[in-house]
């Protein structure tokens, strides 16, 4: 551990962080260690029984508190951020962590099912940056913590929303660091390659044809590919924070794509398709 590292669990400790997604994967592991280091939690979730378990699990050493939220209600998230400041007293750490899937070709993809990601996935995250960023303002030190995705850098097929949503959270992020490059807030893009989730299981489905992959094959392939587990992603984003970086590529299949993209900024379709065909000959 550096002493970048050190300082950094040192300064959070008594501070306040909003994680959005909770109740599961990166959300829950984000909170766990976060309470580890001494930081008091404010946690939101649809999932009221999953946030429930996440609290149970950050310990009595902090004061944590659930909030049952819908991140793409901007009015709700408007009220959230009141009842955070009324409880916790102030607000350090905004991680806009929610997310979710939808799976299919455009053509057969249903337009609520779109409307419905890019709710949660992008105005969500628009959502809480509004919402927070005055209250961060006034804190002593802040830092906004966007969860993108590779495929924020990369696409492939069946993926449109997913795409478009986590392409707009990195631009979105990107401009709103230059923004707040002269003030006290930090800002972070997190960009995590495959991680251990149940992002696929609970997503919505929509098979192009029937030779299609069902959603139980996508989720098994999914899960088999990951290389990570959530605690090993928040691990790594927590580090890429503390060192105030403004993207952070989670996983080693993460760089590897970012990478590829920097040298073949068209082309690297034409490797990903080699590449998934050698994959199924095997």
């Amino acid at each position: 551990m550096s002493a970048t590292d050190v300082r950094w669990q040192q300064q959070i400790k008594d501070g306040v962080a909003v994680v959005t997604g909770a109740s599961s994967g990166m959300g829950a592991a984000l909170a766990r260690q976060l309470a580890g280091y001494g930081c008091n939690l404010a946690l939101v979730d649809v999932n009221a029984e999953g946030m429930a378990q996440t609290a149970s699990e950050v310990g009595s050493g902090i004061t944590c508190t659930t909030h049952r939220i819908d991140v793409s209600d901007a009015e709700a998230m408007a009220m959230l951020a009141s009842q955070v400041v009324a409880k916790h007293g102030q607000v350090n750490m905004l991680f806009n962590n929610a997310g979710v899937a939808a799976t299919g070709n455009f053509e057969v993809l249903p337009a609520e099912d779109f409307e419905w990601l890019m709710g949660i996935n992008f105005w969500g995250v628009v959502n809480g940056c509004r919402s927070f960023l005055p209250h961060l303002r006034e804190a002593s030190w802040a830092h906004v913590v966007n969860t993108s995705s590779i495929f924020g850098l990369i696409s492939v097929p069946t993926q449109t929303a997913y795409h478009a949503a986590k392409f707009a959270v990195k631009g979105f992020t990107d401009s709103l660091a230059q923004e707040l490059a002269d003030s006290h807030i930090q800002v972070s893009c997190v960009m995590p390659g495959g991680v251990k989730t149940n992002i696929v299981r609970s997503s919505r489905f929509v098979a192009s044809d029937n030779t299609s992959p069902t959603k139980e094959e996508m989720a098994g392939t999914f899960e088999t590919m990951a290389n990570l587990t959530s605690d090993q992603a928040a691990v790594q984003i927590l580090h890429g924070v503390a060192h105030g970086r403004l993207r952070i590529l989670v996983g080693r299949d993460a760089q590897m794509l970012a990478a590829l993209v920097r040298l073949l900024p068209v082309s690297y379709v034409k490797v990903l398709n080699w590449l998934q065909a050698r994959a199924d000959n095997k």
